[in-house]
């Protein structure tokens, strides 16, 4: 496997290394041993599926606060998105700045999203299935999350959503600290 430092402190792209043949390919996708060579979290506590009928549907941007802190490992097995972090810890080095890329089922690459910092994405194709690995439980409690569009996040999203819930639509404006 290969990871790339992103722009957003602790965010980073863990691209596969595929072997090919004429079956098709086989690549490792998870390495407790490599993770933790790259100062990663190794823990795995729940692991979710998210399902998108349409292209252009949107879900974010979510995270989960200090009480209940959530590392995730996104990737996409099914379909395309522009996956987006957005990194929303006041302490943090790379306040407030955000980093896009493309997860689909081609690249086969994944999106570490450190604990405090937003998540979202924008399906690119039909029937985009999208595989989270969390190191902690998700808590309905500990959820928080922003608008999508909020000024404060700056973001270039390729287009305007088809499909949006309402939560995820009228979030209030993210309070900078």
């Amino acid at each position: 496997m290969r990871f790339t430092e992103l722009d957003v402190a602790g965010a980073v792209l863990v691209s596969p290394e595929r072997h090919e043949d004429e079956r098709g390919h086989f690549a490792r996708t998870w390495c407790a041993e490599e993770f933790a060579e790259h100062g990663l979290d190794t823990r795995v506590a729940q692991a979710s599926v998210s399902f998108n009928h349409r292209a252009g549907t949107l879900r974010g941007m979510h995270w989960q606060d200090r009480a209940a802190p959530e590392l995730k490992l996104v990737r996409c097995t099914r379909g395309a998105v522009l996956d987006v972090i957005v990194d929303v810890r006041p302490e943090s080095p790379t306040y407030l700045a955000h980093a896009a890329v493309e997860l689909n089922e081609d690249n086969g690459v994944a999106l570490h999203v450190p604990a405090g910092v937003a998540h979202g994405f924008l399906t690119r194709r039909d029937a985009t299935e999208i595989l989270y690995q969390m190191t902690t439980r998700y808590t309905p409690a500990a959820a928080r999350g922003a608008r999508w569009n909020d000024p404060a996040f700056g973001i270039s999203w390729p287009a305007e959503p088809v499909v949006i819930n309402e939560r995820d639509r009228t979030y209030p404006d993210y309070e900078v600290a």
